[in-house]
């Protein structure tokens, strides 16, 4: 699990993050959490086979469908459906972080990713650390 410091390299360094289970529900924690994260910069790509566009980005049913470069997986998915996620992510390559918001707890999944090289935070919301390490 990535400590502090990478949290906040990663969170720095990267710029587009694919939002796994994404809705359109402006209620629902994925619309809020991603709505900040692209007043912060960040491009949002939404990763959500019931979803065609949310919050002026096209949608995909998967990781592995998105054709743009992609930093960080965000997951907001059943732990259960977790290592497909892992899956897909490790397919198309590139990804630099497996980011599992909070509830979502997959150990299994996380030492999938961590094996094919990709360090994962698990059980933390995206925006909080955001927040928390870069004020």
């Amino acid at each position: 699990m990535m400590n502090d410091r990478e949290m906040a390299d990663v969170l720095r360094e990267s710029k587009i993050i694919a939002v796994v289970g994404l809705s359109n529900n402006p209620m629902r924690p994925s619309f809020g959490v991603s709505r900040f994260l692209q007043r912060q910069g960040y491009r949002i790509i939404p990763v959500n086979p019931n979803e065609t566009e949310v919050l002026g980005e096209k949608a995909y049913p998967t990781v592995r469908d998105v054709p743009d470069p992609i930093d960080i997986v965000n997951i907001f998915r059943r732990p259960a459906r977790v290592p497909e996620v892992i899956e897909a992510a490790v397919q198309k390559g590139g990804v630099r972080c497996i980011w599992m918001q909070e509830g979502v707890v997959n150990h299994e999944a996380a030492k999938q990713a961590e094996k094919a090289g990709l360090p994962v935070v698990m059980d933390r919301c995206i925006l909080k650390e955001l927040a928390r390490l870069m004020p």
